[in-house]
């Protein structure tokens, strides 16, 4: 019976990470790549001449439908940020335009008439 649960704890978590205090494993992740590539894509974004999808595909590795999925999802729905695209001759570049804040969904609060 002992082996078998030497056996389950060690499968918990990779050798590596076993021997990497939390402080050893925080510290490793700083010194691998700098920004995320999360970090990336915003800044691409923001920067004055936009960016395209196929650009963001090779700066990530992520598939093009995973890159749309993040423009969607992260960029227009969590961070709220106003994502404009525009046609050009290299393609449709996307861009943060300037960030006014989004008003929230709200119910009207002017009764409506009823309909006759």
């Amino acid at each position: 019976m002992a082996k078998s649960q030497a056996k389950s704890r060690s499968r918990s978590k990779s050798p590596k990470t076993r021997r990497l205090g939390k402080q050893a494993r925080s510290q490793a992740r700083g010194l691998r790549g700098g920004a995320t590539k999360h970090a990336r894509v915003l800044a691409m974004l923001q920067s004055k001449g936009g960016t395209t999808i196929a650009a963001i595909v090779r700066s990530t590795g992520w598939q093009s439908h995973s890159v749309r999925g993040f423009l969607a999802g992260v960029v227009k729905k969590k961070l709220r940020l106003n994502l404009t695209s525009e046609k050009t001759k290299s393609g449709r570049v996307y861009r943060v335009a300037e960030t006014k804040p989004r008003q929230a969904l709200s119910p009207q609060t002017t009764a409506e008439p009823p309909h006759a």
